[in-house]
């Protein structure tokens, strides 16, 4: 689906940042981190403690937990964070002292993925962005980019394929690591808690959009179909140029998954407009 929606939408593009909600098992980050190279990084934030593609790097929680968002917000703030690094290897011999190999390479490539999530959750702090006022910045002097960063709009494509997983509920001691996939069955089969359900995160990832998706960005979410979506399209549409609907050709014509495409950001509406 990440790929259909490319080859139509063009969402993807060198050296962006893009945030993955609900990454696991991590097909839609290994498609973008794919698609933003050279120099783009993704982020995915799940749940469930799965290993990513490589080249991803991931926070593992509960995305609508206000401490998780907020982690996501500070490393996002970074705009080293993430990235690939060069280093110039040269060699010790004199017949290859003139050779230099170039190697790209994660930041925290020599530490196990376990320990670099520790690093890197020891290493975020909450991040604060100042009004302008209180910045002293004459607004109407910024360019766009500014602005955008000002505001802590530094993001350039959040996807969301978040989904409620199955309760696990024997077994915590030895099977939450070893089994996460047999929990990704994200629906309960009843329409309106499946529905509902989805509408929270919807809302969750559409919060963290208007707070740091930059002008001109997209948003990809996946949704189940219910009574709410229609309130949820005529935010996107306040929020966005354009608001496409797609359903994956894989799935079932009785299924109830899709997913809306918003495609790129306005700068001026209101949090009011489109959160309340």
């Amino acid at each position: 689906m990440a790929i259909s929606i490319n080859d139509k939408y063009h969402i993807f593009s060198a050296s962006q940042t893009v945030v993955d909600l609900g990454y696991a098992p991590g097909s839609w980050s290994q498609v973008a981190i794919a698609k933003t190279a050279p120099n783009g990084r993704v982020l995915g934030i799940d749940v469930l403690p799965v290993q990513p593609p490589k080249g991803v790097s991931t926070i593992q929680g509960n995305f609508l937990s206000p401490a998780v968002q907020e982690e996501v917000r500070a490393y996002v703030q970074d705009p080293t964070r993430g990235r690939l690094k060069k280093r110039s290897i040269v060699s010790q011999t004199d017949d290859e002292a003139d050779e230099e190999l170039e190697e790209g390479e994660l930041e925290e490539a020599e530490r196990s993925y376990l320990e670099s999530e520790r690093h890197a959750h020891l290493e975020t702090s909450t991040t604060t962005i100042p009004s302008d006022e209180e910045a002293g910045v004459d607004v109407k002097k910024l360019t766009l980019r500014q602005r955008d960063t000002q505001k802590g709009r530094v993001v350039d494509v959040v996807l969301s394929d978040m989904s409620a997983p199955w309760e696990q509920t024997t077994a915590l001691w030895v099977k939450s690591v070893s089994n996460p996939y047999h929990r990704m069955m994200n629906t309960s089969g009843i329409s309106f808690k499946d529905h509902a359900g989805s509408m929270d995160l919807c809302m969750a990832a559409l919060t963290f959009c208007y707070d740091t998706l930059r002008t001109g960005g997209h948003f990809v979410c996946k949704y189940y179909q219910g009574n709410e979506e229609k309130d949820l399209e005529l935010r996107l549409k306040k929020l966005f140029e354009k608001v496409h609907r797609e359903k994956p050709e894989s799935s079932r014509n009785e299924s109830k998954e899709a997913y809306f495409v918003g495609i790129r950001r306005k700068e001026t509406p209101t949090r009011q407009e489109i959160l309340e």
